[in-house]
């Protein structure tokens, strides 16, 4: 009797080999794939340049100037013969840096003020909430190029005006999930049995409020990415001839017509690393929700 119970469910739940799950994940999952490549090719790029270009990104050979794509120069070169490949790779350290620098910046003083405002209720959370909602009626590019403007010029300023623009993101997340968790049981029972206040948002509340807060960095991370570039590419970055993907962009609209690949080509790499963080990003925030 128990053999033919288990043969009917040997029929009813047939077993799915695991390289067949595999292979469905694999082609459900194309994007994430190629998103986490870019992600990795650009996180190489930025630690290890000289493994992906070996050359010098600040001196050229004025005859190969304006010198399109070619197996010789992948990207091509610019106005003064500067392999354009090499200056993007050696880019990616400032602006990759810069964008995990201001990222980090919004990130601790966002949750920080999340997490008072919605511990601490009453005026402060009212205060708090007003702050960010002037904040965030302020298009974020926009604030961070007047805080740029005056701070000065300089990839560290330009990571701080970024990061202070994203300050009100993370505390409105941050806040919405004290205000959930701080009612919970546990906490009830935490501060009913005489444990400090402090003991209990560090113990109890933080610990449980900040995964949608990292899923949210994760996504902000690619508008980052376009914010530092921008403010690079208005001239606000580091100095020339230091390499940087928005100067590449700026330095080659004036040979637009001529040489496009010096706009089109650096504009595609931070598209292609934009979107990459923002699908990872996703990924990330619907693994928190599971």
């Amino acid at each position: 009797m128990v053999d033919v119970i288990d043969e009917r469910r040997r029929v009813a739940f047939p077993r799915v080999r695991k390289p067949v799950l595999r292979w469905k994940w694999l082609r459900g999952n194309v994007a994430l794939l190629l998103s986490g490549l870019v992600a990795a090719l650009a996180v190489g790029w930025a630690l290890f340049p000289s493994l992906f270009a070996s050359g010098d990104p600040l001196t050229g050979v004025p005859a190969h100037k304006f010198r399109g794509p070619s197996a010789e120069h992948w990207f091509g070169t610019d106005n003064l013969g500067r392999d354009l490949y090499t200056r993007m790779v050696h880019g990616a350290g400032l602006s990759l840096t810069a964008t995990l620098a201001a990222v980090g910046i919004a990130l601790i003083a966002g949750s920080v003020l999340g997490l008072l405002s919605g511990a601490a209720g009453g005026i402060v959370d009212t205060v708090v909430m007003r702050v960010v909602d002037v904040l965030l009626s302020i298009p974020a590019l926009l604030l961070s190029l007047a805080l740029v403007t005056a701070l000065g010029f300089g990839t560290r300023n330009v990571a701080i005006a970024v990061g202070v623009s994203l300050v009100a993101n993370f505390a409105r997340v941050m806040r919405s999930e004290v205000l959930r968790v701080r009612h919970a049981a546990y906490v009830e029972a935490a501060h009913a049995s005489g444990v400090r206040w402090y003991t209990v948002l560090l113990r109890h509340v933080l610990p449980n409020s900040y995964q949608p807060v990292l899923a949210l960095a994760a996504v902000e991370f690619g508008m980052a990415v376009l914010s530092v570039s921008a403010l690079s590419f208005l001239g606000y970055g580091a100095k020339p001839p230091t390499p940087e993907w928005g100067s590449l962009i700026s330095e080659g609209r004036n040979y637009l017509a001529t040489a496009w690949w010096m706009t089109t080509l650096p504009g595609l790499v931070i598209i292609a690393v934009v979107v990459a963080a923002q699908r990872l990003g996703r990924a990330v925030g619907r693994n928190e929700q599971l």
